[in-house]
């Protein structure tokens, strides 16, 4: 049975077929406050990384330097961008790099209708989505988006510009990654000084978002709303099926180039050859703990027949399980899956 969220859930609109504390952040920029944000993919080793946290942590703030095994994500914001670039190309190979310049306009945002001028809603949802389909499946439930490229996460002033768009006194942020938990924060306290009332939900996943985003309801108290969205986000474990850019050691084990790994909660649980098999056990693993709805959204480069074999599979085997299918476009997984 293929069923729509809105009536397996309610309160999100169908798409195509087929955790709410603010986490803490360093200073944030702002009147006074550093010019630009800073991000790039780096390799390097570990010692280099180390002189690098030092040397950036004296060039700016809101540093981030995640990652390992030599493949490391840099973000700082600083008054003197090539000195940050500058730093990274003395550690090792700095790629992808990107300079947003707070106050500049975000071109990569989408969103329902503005207000009129001078008149601001009661409350929006932002959301950082990974792919042109969800994104249009989130616009559609009203929310202002912020699309995330592959290896390329939004900087924090994109966020700022995408609340500043929604034009609203109140505001849920969802930034549907982990890794940028740092960056919605440092973009939710700017908001704040600008009299917005901000609440973010740390999902970690869109699939997340969607079960957040499917129990919205703007006619709520304020707080009623972010607890009702922040419990159900946390009610939906998440997986994603993407296939390993080389070889590298995970919970599962040494994986190779190439190799389909499938992710759940964040960790590699499940290394294979082949997209359906390995979606199949990944699913299998997260229904063995129970669940209700099962949502599939599917990238770009799967095939239709992973989406249909694993409906397939939930249908002949938990027999009280719904399935939700979207398509994602191009978002870097090639599946998502969320089990409520």
């Amino acid at each position: 049975r293929r069923h729509t969220r809105a009536q397996a859930r309610g309160g999100l609109p169908q798409g195509p077929a087929g955790p709410g504390e603010c986490a803490d952040a360093g200073a944030v920029p702002g009147a006074g406050g550093p010019a630009f944000e800073v991000i790039y993919l780096l390799e390097a080793g570990d010692a280099a990384v180390a002189r690098l946290r030092d040397r950036l942590d004296a060039l700016g703030d809101s540093l981030v330097v995640v990652g390992g095994d030599g493949l490391w994500n840099v973000h700082v914001h600083v008054d003197d961008a090539g000195a940050a670039v500058e730093a990274g190309v003395e550690a090792g190979r700095p790629y992808r790099i990107r300079i947003t310049h707070f106050g500049a306009g975000d071109v990569h945002t989408t969103g329902a209708e503005p207000t009129a001028p001078g008149e601001r809603a009661q409350r929006a949802v932002v959301a950082v989505v990974p792919g042109e389909g969800l994104a249009g499946l989130y616009a559609e439930a009203g929310a202002t988006t912020v699309l995330a490229r592959p290896g390329e996460p939004p900087a924090s002033g994109e966020l700022v510009q995408a609340v500043r768009r929604a034009h609203a006194r109140e505001v849920v942020l969802l930034p549907n990654d982990a890794d940028l938990r740092h960056t919605a924060a440092a973009a939710a306290e700017q908001v704040r000084a600008e009299g917005v009332r901000v609440a973010l939900i740390p999902t970690r996943s869109a699939v997340q978002g969607i079960a957040a985003l499917a129990v919205h309801e703007p006619e709520r108290r304020f707080d009623e709303d972010v607890v009702s969205m922040t419990s159900a986000a946390g009610a939906t474990r998440y997986a994603e099926v993407t296939v390993a850019e080389r070889q590298s050691w995970t919970m599962a084990g040494i994986c190779q180039a190439g190799d389909v790994l499938g992710l759940v909660d964040g960790d590699v649980a499940v290394i294979g050859q082949d997209l359906t098999a390995t979606a199949e056990a990944v699913l299998d693993r997260m229904l063995a703990a129970g669940g209700e709805l099962v949502t599939l959204v599917l990238g770009d480069d799967a095939p239709e027949s992973v989406a249909a074999h694993l409906e397939t599979r939930v249908r002949e085997g938990y027999l009280a399980v719904d399935t939700v299918v979207y398509h994602g476009g191009r978002q870097g997984a090639l599946l998502l899956i969320g089990v409520e």
